[in-house]
C-alpha cells in the first residue's frame, strides 16, 4: 500500500480506502456485523488505513457496523472520516439540516455510533451554499475541533465543478474535498482541482469506478434490483455510459488488464487526488481494489515521505 499526505492535515491516508454507503443497505445487499467485520480486516491486511461513511447511510447503520469493528481493534490505526448533514428516514429518502445547533447533535450521534470519542474527518455533506455559506456552523464545527472531538474538517461537495464550496476552503477551515471524479467525470479538472492544489487541500475521489459501472463486469441493457440505487439511473444515461464504458476499454486499458485497477489507477495519477474511496461488497473487491496501487508510483506531490 502507499500513502499520501491528506492535504494541510498531518493525516497519513492510504491511496486506496474503503467507501461503506453499501453497509447502508443502499446498493442491493443487506450486511452483517461478521461481513462488514471480514471487508474491515482485509482491508487492514493490505494496508488500507481510511474508512469513508456517512451518518445518512442508512440511519448510522454504516457507522454502527464500523463502529462495533472499531470496538474490537485498534482504533488509533484507522483514519475514519464521516458528514454530516443529512439525516436517513428510508431507502433514497433524506432530510437535510446544517444548523449550527444540529450538527452539534449530529456528531454526538455520529461519535456513538462509531464507538470512538473523535472523528479524524468530518464533512459537510453535499449541502447548498446557502447553508455553507452560515459562519455560525462554522464557528460551532471549529469550536468542536478545539474541544477534540473532531480532528480535521473536510467537505463533501454536492457538485463535482462546486467551486465556491472549494474556493472557500481555507477560510472556513475545510482542509480536504471529497468530490465525484472518474474516467466518465471529469468536470472536477477544469477549476475544482487546481484550487484545492493551490490551497493544498487533501482530495478524496469518490464514486471512482462511477458506480461500478468502471468495473467492466456491466454491458449495455443492465438491469439492476429495485433496492440497488442505480436502478433509480436514468435507463438512457445508464446505457450511454455503458457504451462509453466499452470503447474506454477497447482503445484505452491494456489488453489484459482489470478495467477497475485500471480505472482507479487513472484517479490517483492526477496531481491533486490524494485518495480513492471506491465501494466494496466483499473481501474479495477489497484485494482487487488495493492492487491499482502496482499501477502508480511514488512521484506523487502528496506521497508519503518516511
Amino acid at each position: 500500500m502507499k500513502f499520501r499526505r491528506l492535504g494541510k492535515t498531518d493525516l497519513k491516508v492510504s491511496v486506496v480506502g474503503v467507501g461503506t454507503w453499501q453497509f447502508g443497505g443502499e446498493w442491493g445487499l443487506n450486511y452483517t456485523q461478521d461481513e462488514v467485520d471480514r471487508i474491515l480486516d482485509q482491508a487492514a491486511e493490505l494496508g488500507i488505513n481510511l474508512i469513508d461513511t456517512a451518518e445518512c447511510y442508512g440511519d448510522h447503520l454504516s457507522e454502527s457496523f464500523i463502529g462495533s469493528y472499531l470496538s474490537r481493534r485498534d482504533r488509533s490505526k484507522w483514519v475514519v472520516a464521516t458528514k454530516f448533514g443529512h439525516h436517513f428516514h428510508d431507502l433514497f429518502t433524506r432530510t437535510d439540516d446544517y444548523s449550527a445547533q444540529s450538527v452539534v447533535q449530529q456528531l454526538d450521534a455520529s461519535l456513538k455510533a462509531l464507538h470512538t470519542d473523535y472523528i479524524d474527518l468530518y464533512q459537510f455533506h453535499s449541502g447548498p451554499d446557502s447553508q455553507f455559506d452560515n459562519d455560525e456552523l462554522w464557528t460551532t464545527l471549529d469550536k468542536l475541533t478545539q474541544a477534540g472531538k473532531i480532528r480535521h474538517l473536510g467537505t463533501s461537495i454536492g457538485s463535482n465543478a462546486n467551486i465556491h464550496q472549494t474556493a472557500a476552503s481555507t477560510r472556513v477551515g475545510s482542509k480536504a474535498i471529497q468530490v465525484v471524479y472518474n474516467r466518465l467525470d471529469r468536470a472536477p479538472e477544469e477549476q475544482v482541482f487546481p484550487s484545492c492544489v493551490e490551497q493544498d487541500l487533501g482530495v478524496l475521489a469518490r464514486v471512482p469506478l462511477a458506480s461500478g459501472y468502471l468495473s467492466g463486469k456491466y454491458k449495455p441493457g443492465a438491469v439492476f434490483a429495485g433496492n440497488d440505487v442505480r436502478h433509480r439511473h436514468d435507463a438512457e444515461a445508464v446505457r450511454q455510459k455503458l457504451e462509453e464504458v466499452e470503447r474506454i476499454q477497447r482503445d484505452e486499458v491494456p489488453q489484459g488488464m482489470d478495467m477497475a485497477k485500471w480505472a482507479l489507477a487513472w484517479c490517483l495519477k492526477h496531481d491533486a487526488v490524494t485518495t480513492v474511496i471506491p465501494g466494496c461488497k466483499n473481501p474479495e473487491q477489497v484485494i482487487a481494489n488495493a492492487a491499482a496501487t502496482e499501477l502508480i508510483s511514488d512521484e506523487h506531490p502528496q506521497a508519503w515521505k518516511n
